[in-house]
Parts: structure tokens; C-alpha cells; sequence
């Protein structure tokens, strides 16, 4: 529907804001079978799966490490800091657990350069898929994961830990899928390997339903660095 006469365009309506390929919005999304707690509405029923490739019955295969061997697991400690130098992304991590209705919290809005990592789930660099949401856009603009769809495979997500230590992921898949056939088991479900995903919003557009689809980077365990060892 078109502004009255009038009426300032929204900010997200403007020549300026188009150029940047990115749309107001927050992102509902299932985590294990937990909700990501969002504002936005719920999808509509019975959403088409992305055309892209995407809902495939087969998880994609994972990177080998750079030296062929597994990487050493690390103990738990908390995650602090993730990045990816492609993308330019340094992003502060802040713990998120679930609510009272049982569903993951989401990231500070009023932070939109913060990620957020599922704390009562695996610690990067240990056993276990490890969890990273984040938000495409805020009410004020582009957000931490608004280029997210352009993530290559072959490139490197680092998430540092309080304890100075770096999990070095690589990620091997960039898959789009819509929200009402979110495929929890190929996105989460075990693998016996220490892996990362990295989830925000995407697909489809709509001003009253929001976004129809979720972006997922699968990537997996590759190395370990330390605080003296080189980026």
C-alpha cells in the first residue's frame, strides 16, 4: 500500500536503504524444537521450501581440517567474541537462554552489531553443535548478520572464548530454509563432530508476516588457536 500524500516515506521504503539489498524485520526460528522469541508475527501456513537447493533430505558434508587430523576438543568455557573476516563481522557474544514459555531469547536490538550464542548449549570448540543467532535488520538498519547470505564456502568463522582460546570453524554449507518446513534434525541433530551454525532471517519478504525463511551456515570444528597464535 502506498504512503498517503503527505506522509514521509518509511525509512525502508527510501532509494537509500534499497541499495543496501536488506528489509526491516525480526526472525522467528526453531532451535532444536525451541522457539527463537521474536515480536514479529508467525509465518503463514503451508510456505513453499526455497527454491534454492535448499530442504534437502541430506545434511551436507563437512570441511576436513587443514591438516587432515581432528582437531583437539577444548573444555567448556563461555564464548565471547565471533568472527568473520569476510564478512568484516567482529560481533560481541551475548549468552541466550530460553524463556518462560521455552523458547531461545533473542539478541539485544538495541545492539545490532551483538550476536547471540545459545550458553546452555555446547561451548565452541567442544563436542556438540554450537548455536550463534542473529539479527538481519532492526528498526534502525542493517544489523550484525544482514550480509550473511553472502558467506562462501572454504571461509573461516572464528568464535574466541573468555579464556583467550579460538574455535576455528569452516564453513561448508550456506543454506536458505523456509520457516514452515525448518528441517531441525539436518540442522541440528547429531553429527558426531564438533560443529558451528550461524542463523538469521532471509527468503521472502512480507510487511505483516515478516520474513518467510531462515539462512543457516553450517560450518565445523578445524582448528584451535591460541591468544599468541596469528588470525
Amino acid at each position: 500500500m502506498a504512503p498517503r500524500r503527505g506522509t514521509p516515506r518509511p525509512w525502508y521504503r527510501t532509494r537509500a536503504y534499497r541499495l543496501t539489498r536488506t528489509i526491516v524485520v525480526t526472525v522467528s526460528l526453531v532451535v532444536g524444537g525451541v522457539w527463537w522469541a521474536q515480536d514479529e508475527p508467525a509465518d503463514p501456513a503451508g510456505a513453499r521450501t526455497d527454491a534454492r537447493g535448499v530442504g534437502a533430505s541430506r545434511a551436507p558434508a563437512p570441511r576436513r581440517s587443514p591438516s587432515g587430523a581432528s582437531p583437539q576438543l577444548l573444555p567448556r568455557a563461555r564464548a565471547t567474541l565471533l568472527t568473520v573476516p569476510y564478512l568484516g563481522i567482529q560481533a560481541p557474544l551475548v549468552g541466550l537462554r530460553l524463556d518462560g514459555r521455552g523458547r531461545l531469547t533473542a539478541p539485544p536490538v538495541n545492539d545490532p552489531k551483538a550476536a547471540g550464542w545459545y550458553e546452555d548449549g555446547p561451548a565452541p570448540g567442544g563436542s556438540g553443535t554450537v548455536v550463534v543467532v542473529g539479527h538481519r535488520d532492526t528498526k534502525t538498519g542493517p544489523a550484525v548478520f544482514a550480509a550473511l547470505h553472502e558467506l562462501q564456502t572454504g571461509r573461516i568463522v572464528g568464535v574466541r572464548r573468555v579464556d583467550g582460546l579460538t574455535a576455528v570453524y569452516t564453513v561448508y554449507a550456506v543454506r536458505t530454509y523456509e520457516k514452515a518446513h525448518f528441517p531441525n534434525q539436518e540442522v541440528y541433530g547429531p553429527r558426531n563432530r564438533p560443529e558451528l551454525r550461524l542463523i538469521t532471517c532471509g527468503g521472502r519478504y512480507d510487511r505483516k508476516t515478516g520474513y518467510a525463511s531462515n539462512i543457516v551456515v553450517f560450518a565445523n570444528l578445524t582448528a584451535t588457536k591460541g591468544p599468541s597464535d596469528s588470525a
